[in-house]
Parts: structure tokens; sequence; C-alpha cells
């Protein structure tokens, strides 16, 4: 009944984690003791997490028999854990609530989460990528190897500011340097990386706002590297009982009016490269917490609304999925957009239509000599894939329809034209960070598994 849920080609499920301490401290920040730290319990998702009372089994099959209700295909889930700083649970409650969560997507108990992992391979639900978030401070190279384990592939974080005297202001508990660090970790180890940027904080102001928002994609220079692959931009939302709060009593601080913010949206978007995606634009916090300021939550369709009325349009990779579209794979143009970010060569490899629709596309990475060494065999003189993705309906496994994207080879034609440009700079193979419900189909295009990761010689 609402195609677009799973136009992108997969079914999100999100779920959150039980309310439990965050090690920051950040001003703006909603700290409902019901709820785990910056989520409120009337959030949509939120809400469905606090009607299961936060158990992992009972999110995921509520989801996804919601889906089912309305028509939806369910067999390529990707899980996306919410609910404060993932990092700072204890190991035994997350390797916990991962099982559980397995568990619900294959309709069967398991003991172990080696067990549920081996299971999902072939369940009736396959998990085709696992997203958690976390702060830039807690990434390490323990952290990483542990987050592979769990069959982690995606890592959110909360960069929300890119000025340190902006961070200090805000109490973010970590500096620029600490979160290019943690980004550079996160590439070198494969994993998609999404960024969290929060507008008008404390001390920002419209015009430092858009110079800051450029820092994101710089590729050179002091305070480089970032290029996240995806990004979720976050106005502040001025909320009772936060620090943010009294400092706006005091007259310290101005939320932004809701023109001001979808002027500075429509700014900035165009600016952004073909090789991020907006995930998405606000908080979806209901109006009536927010004292003062702007309290609409179709600001997506407002800044386009506006780029349009200017003439301009976005190129991120949301803007540009052919969604519905059919395809002709015939008709497909290859682009290779290359960047630098962060001690890596990236490689944005893109199936396109003629009318400028992403069909489907890869990312592959190319370390540099700088780049962080994790010491793991799987990666030692690989190339990286970080993602493929082919967009459209989401169809079921062995599903075939006239023209939709998926099925029609896109994805084994974007590995063969990564082992190609892998061949070409040097590099003796290719490792993928593949989803536990993905192993099976990097197998039977000629990778194996290795301890953390899927490798294959380049050919």
């Amino acid at each position: 009944m609402k195609p677009g849920r799973t136009l992108s080609g997969v079914t999100t499920v999100t779920v959150l984690t039980k309310p439990f301490p965050c090690p920051g401290h950040c001003i703006f920040c909603p700290d409902d003791t019901r709820m785990p730290k910056s989520y409120l319990p009337d959030e949509p998702g939120a809400a469905r997490a606090f009607q299961n009372e936060f158990d992992p089994y009972r999110q995921v099959r509520s989801r996804i028999e919601a889906y089912e209700a309305v028509g939806h295909p369910t067999d390529k889930i990707e899980l996306l854990i919410l609910g404060g700083s993932w990092s700072a649970y204890p190991r035994a409650y997350q390797e916990q609530f991962i099982r559980r969560c397995f568990d619900a997507m294959n309709e069967a108990d398991t003991a172990t989460l080696e067990e549920a992992q081996r299971v999902n391979e072939s369940a009736p639900h396959r998990n085709v990528g696992l997203v958690i978030e976390t702060r830039p401070d807690q990434i390490s190279r323990d952290e990483l190897m542990w987050l592979r384990r769990l069959g982690v592939t995606k890592v959110q974080m909360g960069a929300q500011s890119l000025d340190d005297d902006i961070l200090k202001l805000n109490k973010r508990g970590h500096s620029t340097a600490e979160l290019r660090r943690a980004v550079a970790l996160l590439r070198a180890g494969g994993f998609k990386i999404v960024l969290h940027w929060m507008p008008n904080l404390l001390g920002a102001t419209l015009a430092t706002d858009r110079a800051d928002f450029a820092r994101l994609w710089a590729e050179r220079g002091e305070g480089a590297g970032y290029c996240p692959d995806e990004i979720k931009i976050y106005p502040t939302q001025l909320l009772e009982k936060t620090e943010l709060h009294q400092h706006w009593e005091r007259g310290e601080y101005r939320p932004y009016t809701t023109e001001e913010l979808v002027n500075l949206i429509a700014d900035v978007k165009p600016s952004i490269p073909v090789y991020c995606r907006v995930n998405r634009i606000i908080r979806d916090i209901p109006s009536t917490h927010v004292v003062e300021g702007n309290r609409r939550t179709s600001l997506r369709q407002d800044a386009l609304e506006e780029l349009k009325r200017r003439g301009q349009r976005c190129q991120c990779v949301r803007c540009r999925e052919v969604r519905g579209q059919k395809v002709n794979p015939e008709h497909l143009e290859k682009r290779d957009t290359v960047y630098q970010a962060a001690q890596a060569e990236e490689h944005f490899l893109q199936m396109v239509t003629p009318d400028d629709r992403l069909a489907g596309f890869l990312r592959l990475s190319l370390p540099d000599e700088g780049a962080p060494d994790l010491a793991l065999d799987d990666l030692r003189g690989a190339a990286l894939i970080r993602e493929v993705h082919v967009y459209g309906q989401s169809l079921e496994v062995g599903a075939e329809v006239e023209g939709a994207a998926q099925h029609i080879g896109l994805g084994t034609a974007l590995l063969a034209w990564a082992g190609e440009i892998a061949r070409a700079k040097g590099y003796a193979r290719l490792a993928v960070i593949a989803a536990i419900g993905t192993r099976k189909y990097y197998e039977s295009r000629g990778f194996t598994r290795g301890d953390l990761y899927m490798v294959k010689p380049v050919e």
C-alpha cells in the first residue's frame, strides 16, 4: 500500500535498544528515563519499541508482520538498530539483542549468535544489512572487530558539527580529530558510513552552518576526509528539560524559523556529491515537544520545492534512485566517480539510465599507504567492496518483473567492474563486507569466507 518504503530495494526494520546510560552529555538531547538517550516515547519508531517493551524479537516480528499485511516483500531485511550509543551497552546484551533479532527473521529459536547467523543465510527473511549507531570516540580497531563478529555492515555516528568550538559549547564530548580518526578506521574496515549533521546548534549561525556543511565533502587539506556515504540532517530542536532550553531562557540561543531552515537546506543540498545519500531531513519528533522554532516535519519536500522554484536540483543518491521506473539494461551508462576520502581512493561505480536515474551502484575503496592497518589477513592486499546496491522495488529472492532493476544481473556486472579496477590498480584480491544474508550471493560469484570478510582473488 506504500510502495515507497521498499523502493530502495530492501525492507528496513527499525528496532530500539532498552534505556541505558549514554556516555555523552549533549545539551540538546532529551533524557526521558523511559527511553534510550535522545529518544521520546511518542516518536513513531520509538513508540513501537516502547509498546514492545524493547524486546528485540517482538519488535522485529511485529514490524515484519505489519509490512506483510500491506503487501511488502520481507525476504531482504536491513536491520536498523537505534537507541543511543550502541558501544556503551554491555557486549553480552548486544550479542543477545542481535541474536533475538535474527531469531525473529529466521522464525526459529537458537542458542548462539553464530547459530542464528548460520540459519539466516537461507531464512525466510535474510539480513542484507545491519546498522548500529554510536559515537566517534567509541570507535577503535577492537570495536570494529566486534562489530564484524555481530554482522554489522553500516555505522551511524553523530558528527553534529565539524567545528571544535561548537562541539565544546554543546558538550558533545569528542573532537573533530576523533571523528576523522573514526571515519578513517570505519572506511579501512569496509563499513558504510552514515554521519548525522545538526544545523542551528548553540553558537552556530546560518553562515557558519553553510561553511560547516561544505567541510563534509573536502577531499584535501586540513580537516578533510569525512566524505560520508549517507547523511542525516537533523536541525536542532528546542525541547523542554534540556540544557539548551536553559540557554534559550537566558536569551543565549535562537532557533531558526522554518523559512530560514528551508532556505539553508536548499542552499546546501545541491552541493551534496553523487556518492552520498540523504536519508533524513529532520528528526521525527512530535511538534508538541518543540518549544520554539520549526515544527514542520516536511522539510525535505519543502526544500525540494524551493530548489525547483530556483531551477536547481539535488544529485544525491536518494534523489536519483530509479525507484519504480522500468530499466532496460542495454541502455544503462557506466559511470565511475572517483574521490579521495580518509586515506583511500574511493570509486563510486554507477549504472545510470538515460534520464540520469541510478539503477545500481558499488562502493569500491582502495586504501593508500597512510590508511589504518587493522592487521587482518582478510584485508591484506585487498581492495574493499563496501556496498553493492541495486535499486527499484524490492523483489523476493528469485522473483522477476519485466523492467525491474533487481535480478537483471546489475550486481554481477558491478562486481566484475570492481575487479577490473582493482586489478588495474595492482590489488591482489577483493574483500567484501558481506551481511549475513548475502553470504551465499557472494559465494555464488566466486567469493570465499575469510574470518570476518569474504574474499576473492583478482582475476
